[in-house]
């Protein structure tokens, strides 16, 4: 578990993997009413998908919650960061930036083959952290059993 303290604060964020500091009912819904690869969303499953996976929570200075992310992972050969989000009132602050370094940092000593993400629009956010267009976009492939 990682908890950013003092020295790792930017602009009063902290960083922490802790999951008990985790709100899942506010996760729930920001994802499940505000995140378009996420609306209606159920309880339920945030809750089982918190469960299984690595969690990262930004918190600002007064320790609420102001964004999330987390990684599905094997720690061995591959993760993949999904459900970022920071609250509309944190977002233009660097929040976002700040927890896809705080992922990045975290997973570096598992030298993972691979760490890949989905996105829209945030595609800078990403790089510059070292995020990168997959360079054979027609090897992936995916299954869906659920829009969510």
């Amino acid at each position: 578990m990682i908890t950013r303290t003092a020295d790792a604060l930017r602009d009063g964020y902290e960083i922490s993997t802790d999951p008990g500091r985790l709100d899942t009912g506010l996760v729930h819904r920001w994802l499940s009413t505000d995140a378009f690869w996420a609306i209606g969303r159920s309880l339920e499953t945030v809750e089982r998908s918190v469960a299984a996976s690595v969690n990262f929570g930004a918190y600002d200075a007064e320790g609420r919650q102001a964004g999330y992310a987390r990684v599905v992972t094997d720690l061995a050969t591959f993760a993949w960061l999904c459900d970022v989000y920071v609250a509309p009132e944190h977002r233009g602050r660097g929040v976002g930036t700040l927890l896809a370094t705080a992922v990045r940092d975290h997973l570096a000593p598992y030298r993972l083959k691979r760490v890949l993400l989905s996105t829209l629009d945030a595609h800078e956010v990403y790089a510059r952290v070292g995020f990168a267009p997959v360079a054979d976009p027609g090897k992936l492939m995916m299954m869906s059993f659920s829009d969510s």
